[in-house]
């Protein structure tokens, strides 16, 4: 799940560098596709506060591991497998997008509600993965 998730992430980061550099693209309602970059966490969260989080997301991710390979559930493993998908597809970006620095490099977002930060794939994948773990975890399914 998670090696899915994170190669669909950067597929569409792929496709919106390309796509989306002169001009947003109008989907349904507020939604949009428009390209930006966050220095900061999911949401834009965080911004200018990449290296700190970059290392912060290589120990949750191997915490998140150790986990996953512990749990018994297949639920909690697919909510594991987003998580994890979702963080290293935004740590790629701060790898490899030009930025300040070591670990200063930019994530690639793209969809735009107009009234909630500008987020991408992995963004999703890291919320909904929570959401679904929660759950998991509040049923006692872990």
């Amino acid at each position: 799940m998670a090696l899915g998730w994170f190669a669909l992430d950067q597929l569409t980061k792929l496709w919106a560098l390309h796509a989306l550099e002169d001009s947003p693209i109008p989907v349904v309602w507020t939604l949009r596709f428009d390209l930006a970059y966050n220095s900061g966490a999911s949401f834009s969260l965080g911004t200018g506060m990449g290296p700190w989080i970059a290392l912060g997301t290589v120990i949750i991710v191997g915490f998140l591991l150790h986990a996953a390979w512990s749990t018994r559930s297949g639920v909690a493993a697919v909510a594991f497998g987003l998580i994890v998908g979702g963080a290293l597809g935004n740590l790629a970006d701060r790898l490899l997008r030009s930025g300040s620095g070591f670990l200063g490099g930019s994530v690639v977002d793209f969809i735009d509600l107009q009234w909630w930060p500008v987020f991408n794939l992995a963004d999703v994948g890291v919320v909904c993965g929570a959401i679904l773990l929660i759950v998991t975890l509040l049923r006692g399914a872990v």
